[in-house]
């Protein structure tokens, strides 16, 4: 039986990495020599490299020791958002963080996986979405395409194929719903 793979014949010729092979090549320097070792650097230059390889940053953004980010021109941060140590955000595809969202260490947003039913292994990119509110527990997986709505939850370990509903809680691999997420405000009304 053959082998239901042929690597030699897979081609990403026509992936659009959305930049130019210099600009990839000063990233990943710049990504190595400030996001990706333990060494605390300072925050701000981290976002200021960001924002001139293009990625769109809101205020208040905290990105811990050893992240990894594949293309800064496809990442979009909303305001305050924390970015956990190691995390990983594979963006061959857009990103859409909003604000308010925690990325908890060592979690992994991931745009790209390959057809398994093609003999080249066809490389298929989808945009992620994690929007106002949403948290990403520790060593969690966000699969290409899905979107985490507003105020949902990703418990640590688990792995995300499918969308999130608002304001639910999702524990698992695959991840499944679990319960709704209360918030409960101080007296007064606000935070």
């Amino acid at each position: 039986m053959p082998l239901p793979v042929d690597l030699s014949r897979y081609n990403n010729a026509a992936f659009d990495r959305g930049a130019p092979r210099w600009k990839e090549a000063l990233w990943l320097l710049a990504g190595a020599l400030f996001f990706q070792h333990s060494l605390a650097v300072w925050n701000g230059a981290k976002i200021w490299l960001l924002r001139r390889f293009g990625a769109v940053i809101g205020r208040g953004v905290l990105l811990k020791p050893r992240v990894t980010i594949k293309f800064p021109w496809k990442l979009v941060i909303g305001d305050h958002v924390w970015i956990g140590e190691g995390v990983w955000i594979d963006n061959l595809a857009e990103v859409s963080i909003g604000s308010h969202v925690c990325v908890s260490q060592g979690a992994m947003l991931l745009t790209g996986n390959h057809d398994h039913a093609s003999p080249t292994f066809d490389l298929i990119v989808h945009s992620i979405r994690l929007e106002d509110g949403a948290w990403v527990g520790a060593k969690a997986l966000v699969c290409p395409g899905v979107a985490v709505h507003a105020g949902a939850i990703l418990t640590a370990g688990s792995v995300a194929t499918g969308d999130l509903e608002e304001y639910g809680i999702y524990q698992g691999n695959p991840a499944t719903f679990k319960r709704r997420r209360k918030v409960v405000f101080p007296p007064g009304g606000g935070i």
